[in-house]
């Protein structure tokens, strides 16, 4: 997709209101680009994380800060009615806890509290190329050569690779393995803050550690907003562990157990950085309400690819946009929108100038 078609596609994709299509684009436009010249940019080679990254360097580059930190999550886009294929497949949906249809996607979210700003630095698609037979119910099922958590560790590093200041990795609980906190720890000279199961064995002191002599998270005599020091099975160095009790909508009480690399935090530091990790819920609201994430009827491999490349494009804009505005990206869309309105209301009047006779 050449730069120019790409700027125009992603425009299309904020100002849209319903399906996102090569042919709908051609009539906003009025022909200055034919459907097809649109429809052969999005089959034209797919472009994945280095292609953001030229993209969204610049804008990075304006907003760095020591302070940053790295969000990685994924999210689904569901396509229940579109054909099966590499990426088109079925994933298991953490937050729902069911099996959906749909694009599994995964972001490294730069984020900039002081200016409350995040930007996409990396993505990846789980592709599902391979095809195996489950023993459990004997159906064909797909698999992906790369796993999330090495798709984690990979973005991660492209992240270093790229010069991109932080000081924190962030991420729930699912990336929370013992291999990805060593990576983060040893490799990238970094600090984490992660989520624990409340099955996770932890060590009290080095001496446990050293007998094997491991306990449940849930199993450590910690009181509420206090920190512990301790050791968990399979990593090398001593973290920090916080409970976080929390009151849930339902009235019921919730517990969290946090951990960190850093171990001269407070509970409340460790607190308040774990609470930026949410700053990738808002982005995947907005990527799917604003930036037409899953308005697409693109079914190949490449054309669903570059269009949701264009959705985090768009995704850009409308960050910096907010930077500019001070507004956020719900209130930029509304007043698109007042404004399509208001043109359709001129629109009419002049083609309807007779008034209904009173």
């Amino acid at each position: 997709m050449h730069d120019d078609l790409l700027d125009l596609y992603s425009d299309y994709l904020i100002c849209t209101f319903g399906q996102a299509t090569a042919t709908g684009l051609g009539e906003v436009i009025e022909g200055s680009v034919s459907h097809d010249q649109i429809t052969r940019a999005l089959s034209s080679h797919e472009r994945r994380g280095v292609a953001l990254w030229r993209v969204v360097k610049r804008f990075v580059r304006q907003i760095q800060s020591e302070d940053g930190v790295l969000v990685v999550d994924d999210t689904i886009s569901e396509k229940p009615y579109s054909d099966e294929n590499d990426i088109v497949c079925w994933h298991y949906d953490h937050t729902t806890g069911r099996t959906v249809k749909g694009i599994n996607l995964l972001t490294t979210l730069y984020h900039v509290p002081n200016l409350g700003l995040s930007l996409p630095v990396e993505f990846r698609l789980v592709t599902k190329t391979e095809q195996y037979v489950d023993k459990k119910d004997g159906k064909t099922k797909r698999r992906s050569a790369t796993s999330k958590n090495e798709h984690y560790r990979q973005m991660l590093q492209q992240a270093a690779v790229n010069r991109i200041p932080f000081r924190y990795v962030l991420n729930d609980v699912w990336f929370a393995s013992a291999e990805n906190m060593d990576f983060v720890k040893h490799t990238l000279k970094k600090e984490f803050v992660m989520p624990l199961k409340t099955n996770r064995k932890l060590a009290l002191n080095a001496d446990d550690k050293r007998q094997g002599i491991y306990v449940r998270a849930d199993d450590v005599g910690i009181e509420p907003n206090t920190v512990r020091r301790v050791y968990l099975e399979g990593v090398s160095f001593p973290m920090l562990l916080a409970k976080q009790v929390f009151t849930n909508k339902d009235g019921s009480t919730g517990v969290l157990f946090l951990v960190t690399s850093d171990i001269t935090l407070t509970y409340d530091g460790i607190t308040s950085l774990y609470h930026k990790r949410w700053t990738i819920e808002p982005f995947h609201k907005s990527l799917k309400q604003n930036a037409a994430l899953e308005r697409s009827p693109a079914h190949t491999v490449r054309t669903q690819t570059n269009h949701i490349f264009a959705s985090l494009c768009a995704f850009i804009k409308l960050e910096m946009l907010k930077r500019k505005s001070k507004l956020n990206h719900f209130a930029l869309k509304s007043r698109l929108y007042l404004h399509a309105v208001q043109a359709a209301f001129h629109a009419l009047r002049h083609l309807l100038p007779v008034s209904l006779p009173a």
